[in-house]
């Protein structure tokens, strides 16, 4: 067992490298077994230049202030704590150092300019791709260096050979004209004494690339495809090199003919000069000519607040069939997202084609629901053997994958998926005894997975791939069990803020881009919108961050002041454009938004839950006069409600599942005999449609939590256990692997949905899993940042045992129960530094501290008696 604290940690980064923040927050765990911390002292190495705070008294150990000067741009810090524990009145042996070093803090630390291919392009067609490099010279040892790096469109670096990082898709997806992300690289052990080369493939991305619905908008940020690039090398001697981007790179066309995002990469090896990124003689250079530069206001690049997008996994075909004609059919036996490895060996001019399906129909890939993301991916061999490629600069969506010209034998090994995504920390596992329920987790993961893609998408394969706000509102809770998505979700609702408009209007998705007639211009939208107010509370409850609280509180007050506008006196949301229940399964395939809840109960729903959390949020940041006022608004709002949408005998004018359970969700409802009026009548409900699934995308994250609030948790368990359509183990019952989009987006005669909208991938509706991690397992925070755990589990649906696991920002919480011939028995992990409340069923909650518990509802009833 260790006696040290773990190395500190800075703001929601795994490395430190490139932070962009002057003055970053730490975190550390304290040693295991250790009940609370009594002080700390932390140790700041600058340079060989030792600071220590001496003890400071108190808890804190997460998202600790910065105890020193703040960090310079390039400076690199060593940071250690020790810590005082109830245990002793002697120090802990201080930690192993964490160490953090600050990224181009200022706008004057940029030189480079954006440098891109001069040649002329059509802006209408399919664009080929250009590469830039600089050759240049280094004339002593090299101490250490850096590259920072970004570009207009994505970029993969390379110096002398090598590529540069493990990155994906860089920099990613922001708000360009205001936040354009750069990366920053150790690239020390790239560079030599002598002749050098440093260069970039680029690509399109989202920045001007063809995205959106309806045949999708190209250039929608710039026209120009450019590199801004700056490598600082610090030699052994002392001096500095710098090499920038500027008017001295070249450029040539690339072998990647041509690659976007929705409809994959072209690559012609016959065209590719391996050693184009090493040092080269003037005549070899001769394809090579003068970059055109282009503008970028340095004050617009930021830091990243997360990790990049990375490959995180590769899986191999569970089966490969062969057609008459040749073609080659391979199920990797999961949907995922990411893209196709090969190696291949076959006559020079070979062209091997790619493509891309969720799902199959009569034997064959079921391409429309990718509308026209055609998803291709084509390699033409050049005649130096056996030869391996993946593409650059698309993402598909598949769990199929259909093989044309293939030279020879498919051989094992030659095909790979390379599963992409955020590379953010798992810290969330469940597992419970029924198969079923686990392979509906284990979807609810993988569509995470596939579209935390740098933003939140809805899916990730058809020609949309957008950051809607509705989505990831009422997703949070389940995202932030199972990822470390801070750093994440706390850069794209910056973009959120961005985008929000000057009277308060939150967008439909971010970043906001041209949506046809229904989505532009943009309109204000409950349940949408409300991702300003609910999605930052969530991640301050899950994270413990009041600083990210306090970031997006403006935003958030925004929303509800522009509510309070459109409601009026009477405080009813009753006008305006609204989605409503969206994808209520009664829908018709062509209206989504038909649902048969009143769309405006939801929305003063919404408004009064929106400034709820408004009001809680202002109490938190000691905002009285704010948490005052918008906690008197939200029961003007809530009386309002019940007024136009209870009727006197506790009846709802719309008599569906999701009015009750926003009612009971969002606290709306006057007294507890209200409450249980509705609940009873859910219940009701639910079971006069045998618990098949009556609600969308707002009531389908609300209504198990609303019976199980209402003493009917069996009711909620047999939602949760219905296999018929619809329901959540329909799909697994009709073989899926993530979440659909409708429940029945393969129908039970095995015809796909006939909408325009049917992804196979689509993570809103796995939102119920955050109720398996809370009531079926039984583990959730009850202070912010788990500082307080609560074991609560509630058992039912035939389910024996169920586990949980999450690692909090202060260690390892663990719960898992059994079922026994003695009652319910309980095992609980209480992190150092934490407290615990366990509270078996029929029993009252127990305190417990740090470390293991043994716990029974046979003991406790021995105990009570």
């Amino acid at each position: 067992m260790s006696l040290q604290p773990a190395p500190v940690t800075f703001e929601h980064l795994r490395d430190g490298l490139g932070i962009g923040a002057a003055e970053p927050r730490l975190s550390w765990s304290l040693p295991d077994g250790h009940a609370a911390q009594d002080a700390y002292e932390l140790e700041l190495d600058r340079a060989g230049v030792l600071h220590r705070t001496g003890r400071i008294p108190g808890a804190d150990q997460v998202l600790v202030g910065w105890p020193g000067q703040p960090l310079t741009s390039r400076e690199r810090v060593s940071v250690r704590v020790r810590v005082w524990t109830g245990d002793g009145t002697e120090p802990s042996p201080w930690s192993e150092a964490g160490t953090v070093e600050a990224g181009l803090l200022d706008a004057d630390d940029w030189t480079a300019v954006p440098v891109g291919a001069a040649w002329e392009q059509d802006p209408d067609t399919d664009r080929r791709p250009a590469r830039v490099r600089k050759d240049f010279t280094l004339a002593s040892p090299v101490a250490h260096a850096r590259l920072y790096v970004t570009a207009h469109g994505l970029y993969e670096a390379e110096i002398n050979g090598r590529r540069v990082g493990d990155d994906a898709l860089s920099p990613g997806w922001t708000v360009y004209r205001e936040r354009l992300r750069y990366y920053t690289y150790d690239v020390t052990a790239h560079l030599v004494q002598g002749p050098n080369t440093i260069g970039a493939w680029l690509g399109d991305g989202w920045y001007r690339g063809r995205i959106g619905f309806d045949g999708g908008y190209r250039d929608l940020y710039g026209s120009d495809q450019s590199l801004i690039a700056q490598l600082e090398v610090r030699h052994t001697d002392g001096t500095t090199t710098v090499i920038a981007t500027d008017p001295t790179w070249h450029a040539a066309e690339s072998p990647i003919v041509f690659a976007g995002l929705y409809e994959g990469e072209t690559f012609d090896a016959r065209l590719q000069d391996p050693s184009w990124s090493t040092p080269h003689r003037a005549e070899e250079s001769q394809t090579w000519t003068p970059v055109a530069t282009a503008t970028r206001d340095p004050r617009t690049l930021i830091a990243p607040a997360g990790a990049p997008v990375r490959a995180t996994q590769e899986i191999h075909p569970v089966s490969v069939s062969t057609t008459s004609d040749g073609r080659h059919l391979l199920d990797f036996g999961q949907n995922l997202v990411g893209r196709l490895r090969i190696t291949v060996d076959g006559p020079v001019g070979t062209t091997v084609t790619l493509r891309h399906a969720e799902i199959l129909q009569d034997g064959e890939l079921a391409t429309r629901p990718l509308r026209e993301a055609v998803s291709i991916d084509t390699y033409t061999l050049d005649d130096t053997g056996r030869q391996t490629w993946e593409p650059r600069f698309t993402l598909h969506g598949f769990r199929y994958a259909e093989i044309t010209g293939w030279p020879g034998e498919l051989t094992d090994g030659a095909v790979v998926a390379r599963v992409h995504h955020t590379d953010m920390r798992r810290t969330g596992w469940f597992e419970c005894s029924d198969p079923m329920i686990n392979r509906l987790h284990d979807n609810v993961v993988w569509s995470m997975r596939g579209n935390f893609v740098d933003i939140p998408t809805d899916c990730p394969q058809r020609d949309e791939r957008l950051g809607w706000t509705g989505d990831i509102q009422v997703f949070a809770p389940t995202a932030s069990f199972l990822y470390d998505c801070a750093g994440m979700l706390d850069s794209w609702l910056t973009d959120v803020a961005v985008e929000q408009l000057p009277d308060g209007t939150v967008p439909w998705y971010v970043p906001v881009i041209p949506g046809g007639p229904q989505w532009t211009p943009i309109k204000p939208g409950a349940a949408w919108g409300d991702v300003s107010t609910l999605t930052p509370w969530v991640l301050y409850q899950r994270f413990g961050d009041l600083e990210l609280l306090r970031r997006h509180f403006p935003m958030g007050r925004a929303w509800v002041d522009l509510m309070e506008r459109l409601a009026g006196d009477s405080r009813l949301w009753d006008t305006g454009h609204q989605l409503g229940d969206w994808l209520d399964p009664i829908t018709p395939p062509d209206d989504p938004a038909g649902a048969r809840t009143d769309r405006y109960l939801v929305a003063t729903a919404y408004f009064a839950w929106s400034a709820r959390h408004v009001e809680w949020s202002a109490r938190e940041l000691g905002d009285t006069e704010a948490a005052e006022r918008y906690g008197r608004l939200s029961d003007e709002v809530a009386e309002a409600f019940r007024a136009r949408y209870v009727l006197p005998d506790g009846r709802m004018t719309s008599d569906t599942p999701t009015a009750y359970s926003v009612a009971l969700a969002f606290g709306l409802l006057a007294d507890e005999r209200g409450r249980q009026l509705a609940g009873d009548r859910l219940a009701e409900l639910v079971l006069e449609d045998d618990a098949r699934i009556a609600t969308g995308f707002v009531g389908t994250p609300l209504i198990c939590d609303a019976l199980t609030g209402t003493g009917h948790v069996d009711v909620a368990y047999r939602l949760l256990t219905q296999t018929e359509c619809p329901s959540w183990l329909y799909p697994i019952t009709q073989g899926a692997t993530t979440i659909w989009e409708r429940w029945d987006s393969l129908r039970p005669d095995g015809t796909l949905n006939p909408g325009g909208m049917t992804s196979f991938n689509h993570y809103a509706l796995g939102a119920v899993a955050d109720w398996m991690h809370r009531v079926v397992a039984g583990l959730e925070p009850a202070s912010p940042g788990y500082r307080t755990i609560g074991f609560r589990p509630r058992p039912g649906g035939g389910i024996t045992w169920a586990k949980a696991r999450h690692e909090t920002p202060y260690g390892t919480a663990a719960i898992s129960w059994e079922q026994t011939a003695a009652g319910l028995a309980v095992h609980v992990t209480v992190p150092s530094g934490c407290q615990g409340l366990v509270e078996l069923p029929g029993h009252a909650p127990l305190a417990v501290g740090p470390g293991e518990h043994r716990l029974g509802t046979g003991d406790l009833d021995r105990t009570a008696a």
